[in-house]
């Protein structure tokens, strides 16, 4: 994956306190992930960057649409996403990022790559089943959802049910009765 300046913070020139940093998302974001399920993304991500003395805090937060077949009948939409999430920098002898919470940047770091955290961020905040609204309200009119409501299974009596009981579970039923 190759580095890009855009996502790069340099933090070391900032004063100790909150630094605001706004970035937009489209799909050439996704395309350097080599990640293609979206049509078209309109994103904004908004970062804070909280310096502290012997840490960083980042918080990250999102809100855009990304253009997606629908699951079930293939309809492009826009669907709305958002959400966030926190990051801690902590500073050591060698980078680490196992925990998703925290990342450890080695001593005499200069800058932070926030994409990797952007990226799943919003890619997390995409719900895996993806309905078009109109499906959801009744009022998208599509062939494919025609022929899913043509095979759907009709419901059964609920009358044919009560009658269809077999006679030794009456008398069990009785003995409930007979208290």
């Amino acid at each position: 994956m190759k580095i890009e300046n855009e996502f790069l913070i340099p933090f070391i020139g900032l004063k100790l306190g909150k630094h605001p940093f706004e970035f937009q998302i489209n799909n050439k974001f996704f395309e350097r992930f080599d990640y293609h399920e979206y049509e078209n993304s309109d994103i904004k991500v908004d970062v804070v960057l909280d310096k502290k003395s012997t840490h960083l805090e980042i918080s990250f937060k999102h809100k855009g649409t990304i253009t997606v077949p629908c699951d079930l009948t293939t309809e492009i939409f826009d669907l709305p996403i958002k959400g966030k999430m926190n990051l801690i920098v902590k500073f050591g002898e060698e980078f680490n990022n196992d925990n998703e919470e925290m990342l450890i940047l080695p001593h005499g770091e200069y800058q932070v790559d926030i994409a990797q955290y952007i990226y799943e961020m919003i890619v997390l905040s995409v719900p895996t089943k993806r309905v078009h609204p109109g499906v959801k309200d009744g009022t998208l009119q599509s062939v494919t959802l025609q022929k899913l409501n043509s095979l759907s299974v009709k419901s059964v009596k609920e009358d044919n049910k009560e009658n269809d009981t077999d006679p030794r579970w009456d008398k069990l039923k009785q003995l409930l009765t007979d208290k």
